[in-house]
Order: C-alpha cells, then structure tokens, then sequence
C-alpha cells in the first residue's frame, strides 16, 4: 500500500505555520527584522524564491522547498542563529550584502541617512567619504552609490570583514570606486582628510556584553565590544577624528544604548542627536568645529 502524500501547502499556509513556531518560540528579534511575523515572512518567501509574497500567497510549494523552510525554521529556533546567517545576505538601504559568521550583520540606522544624503546637514555631496569599522562594507558600498564621484574608503582591523567588504563591493560594481584597507581605527588612513566620516565602531558595555541574548553571541565580539562602559572605541575617536575631517567636515557616529554614558561621560561636548523615523537610536553628528572647540572636554 502507497503511502498518501502531504497535502500541498501554499506561500500563505507555510507563513502562517512558520510565524506560529517563531512566535511560540523563545527568541530574540533584532537583525533586520524585530518580529517573528516578519521574520516568518522573510524565511519563506526567500527560500520560496518568492519576489513579492502578495502576488504569490497562493503558489503551492515543493516538497523539497518545504523541507529546506522546515529545516531552516528549526536551527533558527534550536541554535539562535540570526536569520541573515541562516540566509547568507541581509538587506541594507535597501541593498543585498552577502552576509558571514564572522562579520556583524548590516542593520544600522545610519542607513536612512545615506538614503537621505545627510541633509540637511551635507551642504553639498561629498568629495571624500571614509566608513570606519566597516565590517560587510555596507555603510561604504551604500555610500558609494548614493554619492557616485566621491571618494569612498572603508576600514577595518579585521581581515573577515575586509574580505566580505571587497566581496560586497564587487556585487554592487563598486570596486573601482572604493579602497578597503586594513588598519587600528582612523590608524587606517593616516595623512588623509574627509568631507564624511561615518562609523559604526563597538559600543556594547560590559554587562550588555554578559547578558546579551544568544542570537547577538553569533556575532563576533569584536565589533560589539567596547569596555567597561561601552565608549573606549569612541573615547579614541573623538580625540582624533578632527584632524581627519575637512574644514567642513561631518563626523557621524552609532553609538546606540551606549548615548547616555556618552552624553554622562562628556556633557560638555555639543552631540547632535539625529532623528530616526524608521527606529534606532544613539545617531549622533558633529562638525569639525565643534570637536576643535571642545578638545578640553574630550579624552
């Protein structure tokens, strides 16, 4: 006697059935998506190959797609691997970059600034842009695009992340527009000045480090930690980044839980902190002057 085969499942069905076990699930959201409908939606339409699930919720699906979906769902939920891992890309300005164990996951809010060209605070586009701690590259690559006749370096210590920068940048056609160096914070690009620096550098405190959720222990602890109280990369930072910056230069920095330890630390200091529509905090802006005329309150 045969054995009956499974009913088909449509793109909806599987969705709803993926979400239920996500949902049900002890997990944490917080790498491209903050919710597990979201992340259901993600999971399935991507391995369906489903460009726009709206027009797709009724296509059935193999049995093999079905299983890899199922598969995919589990170690999601047994091994708190963040999605974008399990996937091997995560979305950023609303571009593709092939993601990697070793490097941090794109998803800062600095990415709706890009999108915005920094107005108003860039009176013009910049000739020069320098990404700091650049990891997958895509606050660079973003950057390159949006502004196509700058001069676009990024800059890491890691040799992980310098890789993937250059694999991103040759996805998006940028290579010839962009230098990935290798180097300790701005000790990357002695001698050189810039209309924009923008750095997502580490900024985890220690007891964040100690308690964070399995799904951020993924990611390497370089890029998230910072010390004691989160701020010894930007301590650094700030005491130099003047001499690196153009007469008009921009210095645009996430710090994100860490910004009342910063504001604590140097209340003296003029932060611009940056509206987010689309979520995020601890974006702060500030000009050359403004670090210049506040050397004394810096480190």
């Amino acid at each position: 006697m045969t054995r009956p085969e499974s009913a088909p499942v449509t793109v909806a069905q599987k969705i709803a059935q993926v979400h239920a076990e996500l949902d049900s699930a002890d997990l944490y959201f917080g790498h491209g998506t903050d919710n597990a409908w979201d992340e259901a939606v993600a999971l399935v339409t991507s391995l369906a190959q489903v460009p726009d699930e709206r027009s797709s919720l009724e296509r059935e699906l193999s049995t093999d797609v079905v299983e890899r979906i199922d598969g995919m769902c589990a170690r999601r939920i047994s091994e708190r691997i963040p999605l974008p891992y399990l996937l091997g890309y995560a979305w950023f300005c609303g571009l593709r970059f092939d993601t990697h164990p070793n490097v941090l996951i794109p998803r800062s809010p600095i990415g709706e600034l890009i999108v915005d060209g920094f107005a108003p605070w860039l009176a013009r586009e910049p000739a020069s842009v320098l990404d700091l701690c650049c990891g997958s590259g895509c606050i660079g690559i973003a950057c390159a695009l949006r502004f196509p006749d700058a001069c676009v370096t990024a800059a890491d210590i890691d040799d992980d992340a310098l890789k993937l920068a250059a694999h991103n940048a040759r996805l998006h056609s940028v290579s010839e527009g962009i230098a990935i160096v290798r180097g300790d914070g701005l000790g990357a690009v002695t001698g050189q000045r810039f209309d924009l620096i923008i750095c997502n550098p580490p900024y985890v405190d220690a007891q964040a480090m100690a308690e964070r959720p399995p799904e951020y222990r993924h990611e390497p602890e370089l890029a998230l930690a910072s010390g004691e109280d989160g701020l010894d990369f930007t301590r650094e930072l700030l005491a130099n980044a003047a001499d690196f910056l153009t007469d008009d230069g921009l210095l645009v920095v996430e710090v994100g839980a860490s910004a009342d330890a910063l504001t604590q630390a140097f209340p003296e200091v003029p932060f611009v902190w940056l509206e987010l529509r689309f979520g995020g905090e601890g974006v702060f802006l500030l000009d050359r002057a403004a670090l210049n005329s506040h050397t004394s309150a810096l480190p």
